[in-house]
């Protein structure tokens, strides 16, 4: 695509990795679970739902899920379980020490890419809103395959960067949690940002 075309396609990715939604969430969760260094794996799998996300519009399933009703519910369903079966978890978490604290590992790193991975990969938000923006920025008249290829480059970059942040941030209040009933309350308003998420998906409907 032309520079000036990707220029304007990088500020709407900014915009799309600020957002808060469901990746946010689990990004924070992961960093005050397990800290940055282990938290930021999370990310990881983030990104590869997103990866995911570009490769099912680039093949044309993402306009098969957006039409038919029967694949759309299937997969935004699946969706709504995942995340509030995070979200449960999460509010059942015991009120003990986080990970970071201790130096403990009790999630692989493995498994935190896995989950990273389930929270894009199964939003079918995700997939509306590329089939929605995507086009406005490619150019027919050129191989899709590059272009779809920068496309994904791009949310990968600035999906790095922001969920870094979020991570970082979170992170930090592991210094903050000394006492049982902090590191409740902090589980549990995580837990209640999952089911909240679910929630707004369950909600979302085809335009």
């Amino acid at each position: 695509m032309d520079f000036s075309l990707w220029l304007a396609f990088f500020a709407a990715a900014w915009a799309i990795s600020l957002s808060p939604g469901a990746g946010a969430v689990a990004a924070m969760s992961a960093g005050v679970n397990y800290g940055f260094a282990r938290g930021y794996f999370m990310t990881f799998g983030l990104v590869m739902g997103i990866w995911t996300q570009v490769l099912v519009v680039g093949l044309g399933l993402g306009a098969l899920i957006a039409a038919s009703s029967l694949a759309f519910a299937a997969v935004k369903w699946l969706g709504v379980g995942y995340l509030l079966w995070l979200g449960i978890k999460q509010w059942r978490a015991p009120a003990q020490p986080m990970v970071a604290a201790t130096g403990e590992a009790q999630v692989t790193r493995r498994t935190l890419v896995l989950r990273g991975w389930m929270v894009n990969a199964v939003n079918p938000k995700g997939t509306v809103f590329l089939l929605a923006v995507v086009p406005s920025f490619l150019d027919i008249t050129r191989p899709l395959t590059l272009q779809y290829a920068v496309i994904g480059a791009t949310l990968m970059f600035t999906d790095l960067v922001v969920m870094a942040g979020y991570t970082a941030l979170a992170a930090r209040l592991l210094r903050l949690l000394k006492s049982p009933t902090q590191i409740r309350a902090l589980n549990r308003l995580f837990g209640s940002l999952f089911v909240a998420a679910a929630a707004l998906l369950a909600l979302f409907k085809r335009a």
